[in-house]
């Protein structure tokens, strides 16, 4: 039996992201995200429903700042104490997991999907997408870009503006681009 695109992306699998069922999963992600939005800060029953309709899940609390974006939201789960400032985009095209006490400062990107290197391939348009992981008690500064494949160990400060091209081991800062581990420290 032949794998849909929606199997073949979350597989991390070349894909089709114009096929109709990952075109109507990006509709339905940003009809909920465009709401979230829109929604009055101080309802946070309204907003806690949206999240329950948009994220794969998440345990209790959890803190998102307008706006928000994401491409899908069902691959994004979070444990308990989550929290994103300002102008976050989650391009979740695969799995995006989050610990327990996550701190992400204003205008952090995750992005899981990246193209074919080779010209020629990357222009068809199929693309593929890895997981990012994100592990307890890690802050991620402004500006930080997390790349496809990545996973941040537990206790991890990440610098602002950095940009994470390969995983980063608990209790450490790291900053730069590439991010690069500057110091150890205790968790």
């Amino acid at each position: 039996m032949q794998k849909t695109e929606l199997e073949k992306m979350v597989a991390g699998e070349l894909y089709d992201a114009g096929d109709a069922e990952l075109v109507a999963g990006r509709s339905k992600a940003r009809r909920l995200f465009m709401q979230y939005n829109a929604i009055s800060y101080d309802d946070r029953e309204g907003r806690r429903a949206i999240l329950k309709d948009l994220l794969g899940g998440f345990t209790n609390a959890i803190d998102i700042q307008s706006p928000f974006y994401c491409d899908y939201g069902f691959n994004i789960f979070a444990g308990d104490n989550l929290f994103l400032n300002f102008n976050c985009i989650i391009l979740d095209c695969a799995k995006v997991t989050f610990g327990d006490n996550v701190f992400l400062a204003p205008n952090v990107q995750l992005y899981t999907a990246y193209h074919p290197v080779i010209a020629s391939e990357r222009i068809k348009g199929p693309e593929y997408a890895a997981p990012i992981t994100i592990g307890n008690n890690v802050w991620l500064g402004g500006g930080v870009i997390v790349c496809p494949g990545v996973t941040i160990g537990d206790n991890t400060t990440i610098g602002a503006g950095s940009v994470v091209t390969k995983d980063i081991p608990a209790n450490v800062v790291a900053v730069g681009n590439p991010c690069r581990v500057i110091k150890k420290i205790e968790p």
